[in-house]
């Protein structure tokens, strides 16, 4: 049998954890990355290239997508536990195989929420009803 560990995440989902307060499970995550800004300098004399200067990080924003469930309320009792005040937290996204086993974990620091989106319903068409939550945040945190 072959280690779970190392098997390609075919089937996952997403858990949602941010300073003690469970989120609940996602089954859809965008935006884990980041990207390193250049800056291009041409150096007089020096026609045969043009330096490519490294700038900041940026982190892009995580959104999280899931059908309507019984973790519903979770994002909402989060936003009453702010009392309208965002804090910056820290925060991790896991991601799971179906019978719940750690395929990935990402740790993040100065996570805040940027939006949240709830179902649209529709009387004329069948479609599932989704939220979804968006994060940003300072960038990850090394796991050992």
């Amino acid at each position: 049998m072959a280690d779970t560990t190392t098997d390609p995440a075919v089937t996952v989902c997403f858990t949602v954890n941010v300073d003690g307060h469970d989120l609940g499970v996602f089954t859809q995550c965008d935006g884990l990355g980041c990207e390193v800004t250049v800056e291009q300098h041409e150096e007089g004399g020096q026609n045969g290239f043009v330096w490519q200067l490294p700038g900041r990080i940026k982190y892009t924003n995580i959104k999280l997508t899931r059908p309507i469930n019984g973790d519903h309320n979770t994002v909402m009792n989060w936003f009453a536990s702010m009392n309208g005040q965002v804090t910056r937290s820290t925060g991790e996204i896991t991601a799971r195989t179906v019978d719940g086993t750690i395929v990935a974990t990402w740790s993040l620091m100065g996570v805040i929420p940027v939006k949240w989106t709830g179902p649209q319903f529709n009387v004329d068409g069948p479609k599932v009803a989704t939220e979804s939550i968006e994060l940003a945040h300072h960038g990850f945190l090394a796991t050992s």
